[in-house]
Formats: C-alpha cells, structure tokens, sequence
C-alpha cells in the first residue's frame, strides 16, 4: 500500500495530503513522516509480521502509522477507540499485538488491561501533537482539561520520544510483505453477527483504489474528500484515505464527528466527495448552515454502511439539484470482507430501490440460501460475491472461514455475505436485508428494512427502526421505533397516521404491533441505527 503512495508524492510533493484542524501537510512531508516512524518501530524490534494496534480517530498520526506499518512489513490491527475496555482486551488478545498506540484520553482503557494481555509497549499521542500552536492553546484550554492526564511515571512512549527514537537507526527498517499476505486487520460482525478480525492484504486494498476510480471519472488530482468515517472502518480507510492519497488527493482528516463539524469543513474546503451512512444525510438538509450553500463544488456523493430508503434517496437528490449540485447521491453495498464498497449505483443511471451494479472485477450471483445453487434473474436469495478485495480470511477462526468463504463448482472463492437480495436481468443488484434480521411472525417472513422504508416515507417521520419481539403465540411480534421531524409533537393522533400509512403499503402480518416514539435512536459505533440495542432493551424488560 505504501508503494502506491509513494509514487504520489514523487509525482505531487507539494500538493497537499491531509488537512488536519487547517493545518496542511504536503505529501513529501508526509512520506518524511512515514519513513521517520518506521525507523522508529525498528528501533523498538518490531519485526515483518508483527501485529501493531492503532487505536487512533481520523488524524495524522493514524494515517501515518498505518503506512510505516506497512513499510516495515507489519500488520495494522485497526481498532475503535471509543470501544469498552474488554473489547479492546479482546482486540489485544486476538491480534497478539505486541505494540499499540492509542491518544492520551484513552491511557486508562489499555492501562486496565495490558497486564493480561501481555501487551510490550503503548506509545501515546494527543490531538495537539499534530496541530498548529493556535489549535493547540485552544485545544489545552477545551478539550484538554476534560482528560485525565497520563502519569509522568506511566510506562507508556510519548509520542515525542517515540518519533526520536529512531533517529540514532541507521539499519534497513524496509521489508515490505509480499502483497498478498496479511497487511491489516479490520474488526466486522461477520456474517453471523459475533466481532472477527478481517485479514486484508495491500493487494485488497489496493485493488479496490483502482474500482474506485474507474467508477469516477472526475475524479482529478487536488480533489479533496471529507474524510469522516473513520480509519478503523473499512470504507474511511480502504475509500476515503487509501484512494485518496494513491490518486493525488487530498483528505480533510475529521478525528470527531458531528453534523455542524461535517457542513463546516465540506463548505470551507468545499470538498469533492463526501461519504456517510443515511441517518447522516437526513441530519444534513435539516441543518440551517445547509439552507443556502452551494454545492456545485461536490463530484460524489456516497451512501453506505445501512439501507438508503428510496424516500430519502429522492429527498436527497431534490435537495442536491436545488442547490447546484450536479450529482445525485448514489448507493452503495459491501462490507468488511471484502474491505468495503463492492457494489455501486452508476454515475449516470439509477433503478429505484437498488444499490448499483458490481464494481469493475467483482462478480455478484444469487444463490438459494444455505447452498451455492445459483438462483433465476428477480428471485430472492442469499447475495454472494468474488473478486480481487476478498478477504484473506478471519483471524483464528477457521470455522467461521469455512462458512463464509466457500469454493464453488466454477471455481471460483465466494463470500456468502448473510444478505438477502435479488438481481435483475441487467446485473442492478436489490439488497433486502440481512438472513439473521429477518422477523418471523404467525410463519410470515417480514424484513425490518423494506417495513422502514414505508414509515420513513411519512411526511412526519424522520427515522424508523423495526424489530421482532419473542411472542408465545406468534413466534414474534413487530415493533417499530420511530423519530418525529422537528416541531411534530408525539401523539396519539400522529401514531395513528403513521400506522394509516403503512396499512396502506404492507400486508397485515406486517403490520407492527406496536409503535414507541423515541427522541434519538441508539447508534453502532459507525453511526447504523444499532437495532440490536433495542431488541436487548425489549428482552430486558420481559425478564
């Protein structure tokens, strides 16, 4: 991966690869930068093969560990750094990292746990260590002080020192792996819903640079991309960074997302490509800041990581023509077994309800679920897909591999993704919704997504989200968590709308059983509208 970005900055030294709270870093002081810290974790005896934790938001320090990582023959074990203490124990534990860096407001997660996981060195770095004196006074006078501070006795690298350390190395710290082993490990619910680690190799993520692109022809050097999903997730790392810095853009780095941040930096640096998931798109036309901007800056527009509802897909496209847009948004479909995006909405042509056609060298098909008995055009099934981004495996789970990547009798390695969808006869692919999600009420099969997509469809419904409740007679029953647009009052009345609505759209075993308003949905840690926190809720109150 390394090499692919280096040849950027010889060919674009000056040009700028990350903006970082307005500071701009241009792509040779960047690669200085990357060389430096390889030298440094050389220094300290990391070795080709090593796993080191990079427990880090969207900020240079991430980006440029994540490269030297690479350079070294390393593999970066990338991990959220809001997660629980026992789940970055486990992300420890299941990667074997002998080295980890995390920001100094998360000392005390690692601290609690490096004893049992064997863990030899936790090298520690702040936000202000990569922003201009400006930023930092203001930083130590904000954000600084909500931090408990790390002890100067604590056994711990500050980042400083790290960078130092490597100064004095005079050996060769290079020793690039071959591309098709293990690079990186991203963390997934997999298909079975329990947390895997994803094996990637830089071919994966390089491969998917070259599906990017292709399938953005505007794409030019200089162009910035708002970089908000995050550098542990696979499309904030394999799109958003990865593509960006081998095409000669830039990335406007954001360490910590919220809605006013996101509409101040894409108008301020006016920034060609934006990404999110839907719940941030429906956030974004509600914001004042948005009432008069001009967006004829903007080149793509992705919607990814949870279903995009045709409803808010209109909305969306209404809004971006009504101010200067030349795009719509389009849709796409992956995940993390195969990096990210492998399925995407063509620039030129969309289908209602369809999430695009399969990147360039990906191969879709529709198989009857629990076989790899290929299924007729417009039949629902199991989606399965190949292709040059698909994983090496999960790590230490051999299981969970067999189940996932399967060998069919044309040969070729296909992820059974846990989805059911359909494919039309011109290859549009129809996601529906994931096999273990599906509601089973009375014997009648309702999917969650497709009853979502009719309540948010309501004029006075901003989001929806649907879940099936153990039932002793029906097996299970359908509730649905609702959030009003603002100024709409929760209501009786206003229950009753919504519930007219749906009658009018869905069968009456579809029909929820119950609606409960909520001010906010609970979200996943990569902003989907965590379903399964609401289903504990409902079985917690049963017990």
């Amino acid at each position: 991966m390394v090499g692919l970005v280096e040849r950027t900055a010889e060919a674009h030294p000056d040009m700028d690869a990350y903006i970082f709270f307005g500071r701009r870093t241009s792509y040779s002081r960047m690669m200085a930068k990357i060389h430096r810290i390889a030298r440094s974790l050389k220094a300290m005896g990391v070795s080709k093969g090593d796993r080191v934790t990079i427990a880090l938001p969207n900020c240079p320090q991430a980006v440029c560990m994540f490269y030297a990582v690479n350079m070294i023959g390393a593999v970066s074990n990338m991990v959220h750094p809001l997660s629980a203490e026992k789940e970055i124990q486990y992300y420890l534990e299941q990667s074997g990292s002998k080295v980890a860096i995390t920001l100094d407001q998360f000392y005390g997660k690692f601290r609690n746990v490096r004893e049992d996981v064997n863990l030899e060195t936790l090298i520690i770095t702040s936000i202000k260590d990569e922003v201009g004196p400006v930023v930092r006074f203001g930083y130590n006078l904000t954000e600084g002080r909500k931090h408990e501070k790390v002890p100067s006795d604590a056994p711990v690298i500050m980042w400083d020192e790290f960078l130092a350390s490597g100064n004095g190395f005079k050996g060769e710290y290079r020793n690039e792996r071959d591309s098709q082993e293990s690079s990186v490990i991203l963390y997934s619910g997999g298909t079975t819903g329990v947390s895997k680690g994803v094996c990637l190799s830089s071919y994966n993520l390089n491969a998917l640079t070259r599906q990017i692109v292709s399938v953005n022809p505007g794409y030019a050097i200089g162009d910035r991309m708002l970089a908000v999903m995050p550098i542990f997730h696979g499309f904030g790392l394999g799109i958003s960074i990865h593509t960006t810095l081998c095409e000669g853009g830039s990335c406007v780095l954001v360490p910590r997302f919220t809605p006013d941040s996101y509409v101040k930096l894409m108008l301020k640096y006016k920034c060609n490509y934006i990404a999110g998931v839907p719940a941030l798109f429906e956030a974004l036309i509600r914001m004042p800041k948005m009432m008069k901007a001009d967006l004829s800056f903007l080149k793509g527009i992705f919607s990814g990581g949870d279903s995009l509802s045709v409803e808010l897909k209109k909305k969306m496209d209404t809004y971006l023509n009504e101010h200067k847009a030349k795009v719509q948004i389009r849709e796409g479909y992956g995940l993390t077994e195969c990096v990210t995006a492998s399925c995407l909405t063509p620039i030129h042509t969309s289908r209602e309800g369809s999430i695009g056609v399969p990147l360039p060298d990906m191969y879709y098909k529709i198989v009857e679920p629990g076989t790899d008995r290929e299924l007729a055009y417009g039949e629902m099934g199991e989606i399965c897909l190949a292709g040059p981004t698909v994983m090496i495996g999960y790590n230490g789970h051999d299981e969970e591999n067999s189940k996932t990547l399967r060998n069919h009798p044309d040969g070729m390695r296909w992820v059974h993704t846990g989805d059911l969808g359909r494919m039309d006869k011109d290859g549009f692919i129809y996601f529906t919704q994931r096999l273990k999600r599906m509601i089973i009420t009375n014997g009648y099969n309702v999917f969650p997504s497709q009853l979502e997509n009719v309540i948010d469809a309501h004029e006075k419904v901003s989001m929806s989200c649907v879940i099936g409740i153990p039932d002793p007679i029906k097996q299970q029953r359908i509730k649905a968590f609702i959030t009003l647009k603002p100024g709409i009052e929760p209501t009786q009345q206003v229950k009753d709308e919504v519930m007219e609505h749906v009658r009018k759209w869905v069968a009456k075993y579809s029909l929820p059983s119950e609606i409960e308003f909520r001010d906010d949905l609970p979200k996943t840690l990569v902003g989907k509208v965590a379903y399964r926190v609401l289903e504990e809720e409902e079985l917690a109150k049963m017990s």
